[in-house]
């Protein structure tokens, strides 16, 4: 089992430095992964730019795997964010995990002219993965979809493991078999995900992957007034198939948990 904090990019956490602070403090404790939020507005709150902060986050650790949970693939340029995860790859010696999904409703989208329709979100989520992966090859490179084109690119340098792990939102579970397909053709699937269902989900995903290479489970624990659950009941729900519990620090976005509180946190260690 791997466990991993989730800091918002938004209100106390809009500061990359402290960022970069926090995940030291999560490296020292025992953690395995600093992941962030990819929030380009959010009301009348500070917002940082997520690969500006996790280009510090890098800079300051040694161990931890980082990256974005979740990136709105929808509202971005496939061949930028390609770019921007191979450089803090390279940047981290390897470290990066891209956490991706459409984006949340209307989020980022309508208050700069971009479409939220769920369908359109869905088709460039769905280009923008195969672009990704195209361009990391290292190879010649060419796609012509409904959305995004790309014209005869060789993108270098590769990614340092030769590719970077992509997790799929999928947070209806069960409910969504398209969102799990989707998955089932990358790295992982996360969102909020009945520990219940964990097995039933790695059924489905088995009969739609194309490999049988690894492929992670991430459960969400989002409350910050609960306590983390203890190792055995840790060491069960690894039995069931979990292999990454994310902890969300995403109460620091309103003012329920201060930045004191989420050290203590952070600082107190995962649940092993």
């Amino acid at each position: 089992m791997n466990f991993a904090v989730v800091a918002p990019n938004v209100g106390a956490c809009a500061r990359p430095q402290l960022m970069a602070d926090l995940a030291r403090a999560a490296e020292d404790a025992g953690w395995d992964g600093f992941f962030m939020w990819d929030t380009i507005e959010y009301g009348d709150q500070a917002v940082c730019d997520t690969w500006i902060a996790l280009s510090a986050v890098a800079s300051a650790t040694r161990r931890v795997r980082l990256g974005t949970l979740v990136l709105s693939m929808a509202r971005r340029r496939p061949g930028k964010v390609a770019r921007e995860a191979v450089t803090l790859d390279h940047l981290s010696g390897g470290r990066v995990i891209l956490g991706v999904g459409a984006g949340y409703e209307t989020s980022g989208f309508t208050k700069f002219g971009e479409s939220a329709d769920p369908k359109v979100k869905a088709e460039r989520l769905d280009e923008g993965l195969q672009i990704l992966t195209g361009l990391w090859s290292g190879e010649r490179f060419s796609f012509h979809g409904r959305h995004y084109t790309v014209q005869d690119v060789r993108f270098l340098p590769r990614p340092v493991n030769g590719t970077i792990p992509i997790w799929i939102a999928a947070n209806k579970g069960l409910r969504a078999t398209g969102p799990l397909r989707r998955a089932a053709r990358y790295d992982g699937v996360l969102g909020d995900i009945p520990v219940e269902d964990v097995e039933a989900i790695l059924s489905f995903v088995r009969r739609h992957r194309p490999t049988g290479a690894p492929f992670d489970v991430v459960v969400s624990l989002e409350d910050p007034n609960e306590p983390l659950p203890t190792p055995d009941v840790v060491e069960r729900w690894e039995r069931t198939g979990v292999t990454w519990l994310r902890y969300e620090l995403d109460s620091l976005a309103g003012a329920s948990l201060s930045l004191d509180g989420a050290r203590q946190l952070v600082v107190a260690g995962p649940p092993r």
